[in-house]
């Protein structure tokens, strides 16, 4: 992959006018498209539909988590949308990983199944606190990133700083999103665990998900484009 197409570019914005003119403004270059809760829950699958359009791949980043069923179910009708990338939550367990695999693959579209492990904004000691896991992040990362492959899930997203340890237990053609990615002299914003797009890239990351960094920016498409040139 050429990196344009290893950047998915996080839309959050309830405003349809911005939204626009952010699709424009990225148009020309090969990059992702995430569509998150915010937009999603905002415009509904229309959004979807209008991105594919505009010949961009989609990520729909929802990060279920449910009793499997309810998982199974959800997915079944997402599988009707024109999305190449989906994700579920690892902390949902084995089984819902196995049955969201099961109807992924099954689908005429089978788009890569992904299982977030921990959220970039979560550091070690507000896990152990707040989610009571003992030990290390890196240990939560890994666990939750194996028991995805194991499941038939594709691919985890993590931090870039846990990408390395992910291919080694994972093998290198287990897909890693990472979140958490900011250009030089870009704020963090709530993001903890952050590197830039080039560090990323050093790590191993399949692929970076970067949002406000170019969708704040006065010139989205200039900003996309000098984060482009620094890598």
């Amino acid at each position: 992959m050429i990196p344009a197409e290893k950047i998915i570019v996080a839309l959050d914005t309830q405003d349809k006018k911005k939204l626009s003119s952010l699709f424009t403004s990225l148009e020309g270059h090969p990059v992702w498209i995430k569509v998150g809760m915010e937009l999603f829950y905002s415009f509904g699958p229309e959004v979807i539909h209008e991105a594919k359009e505009k010949g961009y791949k989609v990520f729909l980043d929802l990060k279920l988590h449910d009793i499997p069923n309810t998982v199974s179910q959800a997915l079944k009708t997402l599988m009707n949308l024109p999305i190449d990338m989906v994700n579920v939550h690892a902390a949902g367990g084995s089984e819902m990983m196995r049955k969201a695999s099961e109807v992924v693959k099954s689908s005429a579209r089978s788009p890569l199944l992904i299982a977030v492990t921990q959220l970039t904004s979560t550091t070690q000691e507000e896990m152990n606190r707040d989610q009571k896991i003992p030990g290390e992040l890196l240990e939560s990362v890994l666990h939750y990133a194996t028991l995805a492959h194991k499941c038939g899930c594709d691919g985890a997203v993590s931090s870039p700083w846990e990408v390395s340890e992910i291919k080694k237990a994972c093998g290198n053609d287990f897909y890693t999103v990472t979140p958490g990615i900011r250009p030089m002299g870009s704020e963090t914003q709530d993001q903890k665990r952050i590197t830039t797009p080039l560090e990323a890239l050093k790590l191993g990351s399949d692929f970076m998900v970067i949002g406000r960094p170019i969708t704040a920016a006065p010139n989205p498409r200039a900003s996309l484009e000098t984060i482009l040139k620094g890598i």
